[in-house]
């Protein structure tokens, strides 16, 4: 099977199942782009999954466009994000079309919740994860603890929140590179 073939179909069956958008697909792209193909290791596709957080758009179809580009460039890329986008477009399709009152239905309405109770703990997981990996240091944890708080708190743009973040990490580790080159320099005296 060609890769590109590989990505829709992979692409697809996330797209399928990611109720909750890009934050509850982090567990499946773990096992599925890593773990099970070993076609990245975490650190990219977390980068990735941070850098599409910052990007306009749909976070699941970001990612995907990176990783298939990843892998196979322009073509890789296409055959991703159609690979996430299309089963909304089926069952969207299929719901307009075929159920009427759809909303309204009981059964509906307590799958709904049920969903919506499991998109949670997969957020939930997705935070830890994404925890691991990018709070290193006291730094980071005020990073964190003041984004948390102005996102929560206020009517801050989301947007400009993350250029702020970007850019308060770039100084610091920037500083933090600076004062080490002094510090090894001056033992060297």
């Amino acid at each position: 099977m060609s890769e590109l073939f590989q990505l829709y179909i992979l692409f697809f069956r996330m797209g399928a199942v990611t109720f909750g958008g890009g934050y509850a697909m982090l567990p499946i792209l773990r096992r599925e782009i890593i773990e099970s193909r070993r076609w990245m290791d975490e650190e990219t596709v977390m980068d990735y999954y941070a850098l599409s957080q910052g990007l306009p758009g749909i976070i699941a179809v970001n990612v995907a466009v990176f990783i298939g580009y990843y892998r196979k460039k322009v073509p890789g890329a296409l055959a991703a994000a159609l690979g996430v986008v299309s089963p909304c477009v089926l069952i969207i399709t299929v719901i307009y079309y075929l159920l009427t009152g759809f909303q309204d239905n009981p059964y509906v309405r307590h799958a709904l919740a049920g969903i919506s109770v499991c998109v949670v703990a997969l957020i939930l997981d997705a935070i830890l994860s994404m925890w691991k990996k990018g709070v290193k240091d006291i730094p980071c944890v005020v990073i964190c603890a003041a984004a948390f708080v102005i996102s929560a708190f206020t009517s801050f743009s989301p947007i400009l929140l993350v250029i702020l973040c970007a850019v308060v990490g770039i100084l610091l580790r920037t500083l933090a590179a600076s004062r080490a080159a002094g510090q090894k320099g001056g033992e060297g005296k």
